[in-house]
């Protein structure tokens, strides 16, 4: 496509050549009004797209043109030329074509309006098909109509780690730029259209529950809260749809399903966000093994509808998508990664031990199954990599599923684990009503031990039990993981038109000192990240003693502390305190630590920032993760609680500069 290289595309610099351009732009429209010229009319008029004009010429010669009049509309992303003859690429939801506009073609006024085009303007064109001599499919120009004066520029490009931020903060700028991140959103839509065709075929009726709830119910995870004025009530966002569902079990309803937002306030790492969507399905007269058959059915589906088949490719790894799904225990997994066999009759001591060997932490009143279960979440998940059906769930993790018959320690329940990660979680759903009260009321013991994921106890559902619900299979289905998945995407934020961020110049610098910010000049220049503790009363702050014992030069000078510049952060999976950092050390090979201070930072704002580190430490396996050094932190205490600030220093330090 030879006419149509961008030669004169703005490359945007910094925030005065943006201003500058901007400035321009506004005063070109002013310019357009004065003239008479409505550079925002109401009319406009298509009859063909790019995609299609492509294919129906495809045979057209170079050099030969037609009659055939067409009328797209577009935006600008190219143009170049001069004189007599004027290049100019236009892009529309299917494709870009090329403009071969001639002087002789138009009139005087849409030839000056060429001139006066922008990239970024969309306008609408009619004109004839042509092939240029050089062989491009074009159209050539009889009248153009500016439909939308673009004033702010369009960026040349998105590159390196601080544009990540800005393509997800700016996503219309990142669709118009990026082809591959429109072609991502349209295989998102046509794997939603797949799960619904797969769904409604099979019999399953869509339905909608409430968003707002009462009840803290049908997973084990932290809410957002919020406040029902004309109630004068407190409610959730639901953190699942189960509850609901299920009672239109007990209703009468055989098969139903509901794909729909669901809120978690958690973390956020490369494979969650707070505000996600699932698909949650449950069928009357079902059971474990019918849900198998729905997930590997309706993946499959959806993978067809993006084009694939066979085996695929998920960040450099090879997933056998299309093959057999087998079915293992928990303890197999857990006993493959320890190298040595564990049950649920394996004593609490035995298997403590080995979670305390892999850096996993144990409390005191856990039995084999949570622990077993930890385990298994820590380092065996990891291990899967083709599509496995876990299953045999130890009842202390599975409050809603139903127990296995054979051994009542265990329920009917499976996840569904691909490339290391979770997608779809399923059971033999509980229809006991005197077993579900007595499971919830152990959750309330649970939070009122302070565990705030833990459920609430929800009457309502278990009267409705009362009245009978028949057995039944029930699934949820990670839809944005499946998207991830079928598009070999790294991380949920790629596969979210909107991902939530942090507004615009509204942060709170890190840990702020006696009342007093840091300097404006350097909240400007974005060296402190926030803190997610309080603020610090230093009245009541406590701090460790010094040390009284001496420490000689010689010990001391053989620590190496750096400065480091953080390229990556990312939270560790299943950790709820690690944070893995991918360092810049000065040496040109990247550097990984782990630090465990997730509690107060989130890793996007530290992306970018200065740290200091031991970069000579012999490495430390977290979390199966070599960490290689340690990140200093300066940690206080306050009303008996740990505070930590890590250290931060100006960005004009380069990587690599020792400290003394």
């Amino acid at each position: 496509m030879s006419e149509t290289t961008p030669e004169n595309e703005q490359a945007i610099v910094d925030d005065g050549t943006l201003n500058d351009e901007r400035a321009r732009r506004l005063a070109t429209r002013v310019a357009y009004i004065d003239a008479g010229t409505n550079p925002y009319p109401e009319h406009s008029e298509i009859t063909h797209y790019a995609a299609d004009i492509e294919a129906k010429y495809a045979e057209l010669a170079a050099g030969e043109n037609t009659e055939d009049v067409v009328k797209i509309g577009g935006r600008v992303i190219a143009k170049r030329g001069q004189g007599k003859i004027v290049f100019v690429v236009l892009r529309d939801p299917s494709a870009d074509i090329q403009l071969f506009c001639r002087i002789n073609d138009m009139s005087e006024s849409d030839w000056d309006l060429l001139g006066r085009l922008d990239l970024g303007d969309i306008v609408n064109v009619e004109g004839i098909v042509v092939r240029t001599q050089r062989g491009q499919l074009s159209i050539a120009p009889r009248e153009i109509v500016l439909l939308s004066k673009a004033v702010r520029p369009l960026p040349e490009k998105f590159h390196g780690l601080s544009d990540k931020e800005t393509r997800y903060r700016q996503r219309y700028v990142d669709l118009i730029v990026n082809e591959d991140v429109r072609d991502t959103f349209r295989k998102r839509s046509a794997i939603l259209s797949a799960f619904r065709r797969y769904m409604e075929d099979d019999g399953y009726m869509e339905v909608e529950t409430p968003i707002l709830q009462t009840i803290q119910g049908g997973a084990t995870a932290k809410p957002f809260i919020t406040h029902f004025n004309a109630l004068d009530q407190e409610c959730y966002l639901r953190i699942a749809t189960e509850l609901h569902l299920k009672r239109l079990l007990v209703g009468g309803f055989e098969r139903v399903f509901e794909i729909g937002r669901i809120f978690r306030n958690e973390g956020m790492d490369l494979t969650h966000n707070p505000e996600f969507t699932t698909m949650e399905a449950y069928r009357a007269y079902s059971d474990l093994e019918g849900m198998k058959e729905l997930a590997e059915g309706v993946i499959k589906a959806a993978a067809r509808a993006v084009g694939l088949e066979g085996t695929i490719l998920y960040q450099d790894q090879e997933i056998d998508l299309f093959g057999a799904w087998p079915s293992r225990p928990m303890t197999e997994i857990v006993s493959d990664v320890l190298g040595v066999e564990v049950t649920m009759d394996t004593p609490v001591e035995e298997l403590a031990a080995h979670a305390a060997k892999h850096g996993i932490e144990v409390k005191q009143d856990w039995g084999p199954g949570k622990i077993i279960a930890e385990i298994y979440d820590e380092i065996g998940e990891d291990s899967i990599v083709n599509p496995t059906f876990v299953c045999d769930y130890p009842v202390e993790v599975s409050p809603l599923a139903k127990r296995n018959e054979e051994d009542p320690r265990l329920t009917h329940r499976f996840e569904l684990v691909i490339a290391g990660h979770e997608y779809a979680n399923a059971f033999s759903e509980l229809n006991d009503p005197v077993d579900q009260a007595e499971r919830f009321a152990r959750q309330m013991e649970e939070k009122a031990e302070g565990d705030d994921e833990a459920m609430e106890y929800d009457e309502d559902y278990v009267r409705a039990l009362e009245y009978g619900m028949p057995p039944a299979g029930g699934i949820g289905i990670g839809i944005d993981r499946v998207v991830m998945l079928l598009t070999n995407s790294a991380s949920i934020r790629d596969v979210l038109l909107f991902p939530h961020m942090r507004p615009e110049g509204k942060k709170k610098l890190g840990a702020q000192q006696g009342g007093q910010t840091a300097s404006d000049e350097q909240a400007a220049a974005g060296i402190y990240a926030p803190n997610k503790v309080p603020t610090i009363d230093f009245s009541k702050v406590a701090v460790e003693p010094l040390f009284a014992d001496e420490v000689d030069f010689e010990t001391f000078s053989k620590s190496d502390f750096r400065a480091v510049k953080v390229k990556e952060c990312i939270a560790v999976p299943k950790s709820k305190k690690l944070l893995q950092f991918t360092l810049d050390d000065g040496t040109g090979e990247d550097r990984t630590i782990l630090s465990g201070i997730h509690p107060y930072y989130e890793p996007e704002d530290l992306v970018g920032k200065t740290l200091v580190a031991i970069t000579n430490l012999p490495p430390r396996k977290m979390m199966g993760i070599d960490s290689c050094g340690m990140l200093l932190s300066a940690i206080h205490e306050e009303a008996g609680e740990e505070r930590l600030n890590l250290l931060m220093l100006d960005s004009a330090i380069p990587a690599g500069a020792k400290l003394y």
